[in-house]
């Protein structure tokens, strides 16, 4: 396909002129094109499986899947079937369906540290009501978090400075990922006013390698919350479900009292949780937590279905075999053209870099020069496998990833 191919010229080019009109900035947060390379499209029309079409209907394999939330890929049917079978008996209603139960039940059962569940909408509830709990369950204020995390789009927490105050994050101390030190040093900063210890399921800090957690760093956070009487917080909202059902330091040997999940939970339908361990029930029932789609029980069927179907074919593994084919793919690739990549992060959740690529110049002539051949890859941000990735489909992202390849052999000196 040329490189014109995913021009802005068309339907996606009068859809961003109208909402620039109504809405700020076109669009808002992660999900806003413009800061993609130039020949990324933004609006689509349908979705199936690991593919993707614009709203001009070209088509691409997605290897970003929603950011996220499709775990099973776009339209599984057996997700489908059951969103539509809860939305015919009732969705928003004046409380919740039976389903509330049943899937409380199931991720009690699912994940090992959970004694108990609460739902809600977005992973930034789930976030902001561990931190919540933990600030009630301890009695405590102060909150270790790793510089350069993301947890979410509120004050407390957002990358953002824009109206945010001092007040809103005057009691966050902060430490480095995977430096056992650092944390000690801020939990001996908040010494009997120390909360919890909020961390992601490995480093994922958009626009630099991944880092996974070291066990001695992960046993580390553990020791610290229990001899301090604090709450170990992970943060599993991005890669929950992708890396392991129980929970992605299970692999570790390491529980959190704490977890907040969304994204993966539900395959595409919107839905967060909050998993945590006995001790902190009665905080849980204390802390005020409620939304007006909360209780919306079409997602929390979807979300029941998800979790069977990843139990029934071992999800993480499908993905993790699939992950390390194109991460194999994309190794060998770039050696034909004899360039230097960096590849990082779990296989399921994987990150494509070119050395001394310092202002992304190569990343993005790779990435834009890939989508036109057919595959949607992102030069920043770590990406998502899902179970509909099949080798046909990660063989077809390949094969465009070789036009991406030879882009950036044209720009290497």
């Amino acid at each position: 396909m040329p490189e014109s191919h995913f021009a802005n010229t068309s339907r996606d080019a009068a859809l961003r002129e109208r909402a620039g009109r109504v809405i700020p900035g076109g669009l808002w947060g992660h999900l806003n094109a413009a800061r993609l390379p130039e020949g990324y499209p933004q609006y689509y029309s349908r979705a199936e499986g690991c593919r993707l079409w614009d709203a001009d209907g070209r088509e691409v394999v997605d290897f970003m899947s929603s950011w996220g939330p499709i775990v099973l890929g776009h339209h599984h049917p057996a997700v489908e079937e059951a969103a539509q079978r809860q939305a015919a008996l009732g969705d928003c209603m004046n409380g919740p369906a039976p389903v509330l139960v049943d899937l409380a039940e199931r991720l009690v059962e699912t994940i090992p540290h959970a004694a108990w569940c609460l739902l809600s909408k977005n992973g930034t509830d789930a976030t902001t009501a561990c931190v919540t709990i933990a600030r009630a369950g301890t009695g405590r204020r102060k909150l270790l978090v790793a510089r350069g995390s993301y947890h979410g789009a509120v004050p407390w927490c957002s990358p953002s400075m824009a109206g945010v105050t001092a007040e809103d994050r005057a009691h966050l101390l902060f430490y480095d990922y995977n430096d056992a030190d650092s944390v000690r040093a801020a939990a001996e900063a908040a010494r009997g006013d120390l909360a919890g210890i909020l961390v992601t399921a490995f480093r994922h800090d958009m626009a630099r390698t991944l880092d996974l957690p070291a066990p001695g760093f992960a046993q580390a956070l553990r020791t610290i919350c229990d001899d301090q009487g604090a709450a170990l917080i992970l943060d599993d909202v991005r890669a929950g479900f992708r890396l392991h059902l129980g929970g992605s330091w299970e692999t570790l040997g390491v529980r959190p009292d704490l977890a907040a999940y969304s994204k993966a939970i539900a395959n595409g339908h919107p839905l967060a949780a909050v998993t945590g361990r006995e001790w902190l029930r009665r905080a849980a029932t204390e802390v005020f937590t409620t939304g007006s789609f909360w209780c919306g029980a079409v997602p929390m069927a979807a979300a029941l279905a998800t979790i069977a179907e990843l139990h029934r074919i071992d999800g993480p593994a499908r993905m993790r075999a699939m992950g390390q084919r194109l991460r194999d793919g994309l190794a060998a690739g770039a050696e034909r053209h004899g360039l230097a990549i960096l590849q990082s992060g779990p296989p399921q959740m994987p990150l494509l870099q070119f050395e001394r690529d310092v202002d992304f110049r190569l990343g993005e002539a790779f990435c834009a020069a890939a989508l036109a051949a057919g595959a949607y890859f992102h030069p920043r941000h770590n990406m998502f496998l899902n179970c509909a990735h099949d080798a046909a489909a990660v063989d077809r992202g390949l094969a465009a990833a070789e036009e991406g390849f030879a882009a950036v052999a044209r720009l290497s000196p």
